[in-house]
């Protein structure tokens, strides 16, 4: 499960509210409560460590933190660590950076994919980080769509835009060079379904990105790192240029938790700003160049499409965004 920021214990749960909209309502702000979704349920939990905090359950893993007061807050460690690669590489109007990677420049106007919603904590920081970045969330579950964009006050379209459907799907019919970047972070259970992980699938992801552009993925992963391998390698035959962001213990195969990997078609510079940053979170973060990514993915095998795929095997997991190894 990934880690969160504060070194405080979980928001405590109150007795558990059953709760279902009426069909055509909105919710009208966020109600403490278990509320069923199209995949299942999931559980609203005021944090009690911050009074305009809430922790996001859905079928009973943790998957998303929002603060209403402040869209600049997360909560989660490798959501920070996303917002700080992306940062790194466009660095928000008034952000100086140590260096920016070659050729994509500084701009707020940042087209965003991200595949997972969740309580869209990410997409909902990037629209306070660059006001007028465009961004486009994609749900499997439109239930969970309805609760979290009512609940939370989320940006409008084209802002951001809340797209029901399944990530691979909606990939795969998108328009090429549209996405500065597009990040996954969708989990069934402790593991991203497969189709979403594999040579073809990221040949769709280089296709949607425009140049310069990156691809960030949420790892989840134990101790023996395997999935890490094949999913660092998967991404390093897709990409020349790529990055791993993980705390040591992770990296050493110590414990369950995240990684962040990314990829894209230039280097990723050398910013000293972007390692003091992964280094002072609560959970210190290392940083590991393209050398290092390759290293640690040699040998493991590179993930492809099995030869003749169900039409329904991407669509048959349930995809919430912020979730990793329970």
């Amino acid at each position: 499960m990934a880690k969160r920021g504060k070194s405080g214990g979980r928001a405590g749960r109150t007795a558990a509210v059953t709760a279902e909209q009426t069909k055509g309502t909105k919710p009208g702000g966020p109600v403490e409560g278990v509320y069923y979704i199209d995949t299942g349920d999931c559980e609203l939990i005021a944090d009690q460590d911050n009074s305009t905090g809430w922790l996001l359950k859905i079928n009973g893993v943790m998957s998303s933190h929002i603060d209403l007061a402040d869209p600049l807050f997360l909560d989660f460690e490798y959501m920070r660590w996303m917002a700080a690669l992306i940062e790194s590489r466009w660095p928000p109007s008034g952000i100086a950076s140590g260096g920016s990677a070659a050729g994509t420049g500084t701009t707020s106007r940042l087209r965003g994919l991200h595949l997972g919603g969740g309580a869209c904590s990410l997409a909902r920081y990037f629209a306070a980080a660059y006001p007028d970045a465009r961004q486009v969330v994609v749900e499997l579950d439109g239930k969970l769509a309805e609760y979290v964009r009512g609940w939370f006050d989320l940006p409008k379209a084209p802002l951001l835009r809340l797209r029901v459907g399944e990530a691979r799907q909606v990939t795969e019919t998108l328009t090429p060079d549209t996405r500065d970047f597009i990040i996954r972070d969708v989990f069934a259970g402790a593991l991203t379904p497969r189709p979403l992980t594999t040579a073809e699938f990221n040949q769709h992801v280089r296709r949607v990105l425009a140049p310069g552009g990156v691809y960030v993925v949420n790892s989840g992963d134990g101790p023996d790192l395997k999935n890490a391998r094949e999913d660092a390698a998967t991404l390093a035959a897709a990409f020349a240029h790529t990055v791993i962001i993980a705390d040591p213990a992770m990296l050493k195969g110590r414990r369950y938790g995240n990684m962040v990997m990314a990829g894209s078609d230039v280097p990723f510079g050398d910013d000293p700003q972007l390692a003091r940053r992964l280094l002072g979170g609560a959970v210190p973060a290392q940083l590991w160049d393209d050398a290092q990514v390759r290293a640690f993915a040699a040998g493991a095998p590179v993930r492809h499409d099995p030869p003749h795929p169900h039409p329904n095997l991407a669509s048959s997991a349930r995809e919430p965004g912020g979730r990793g190894p329970t």
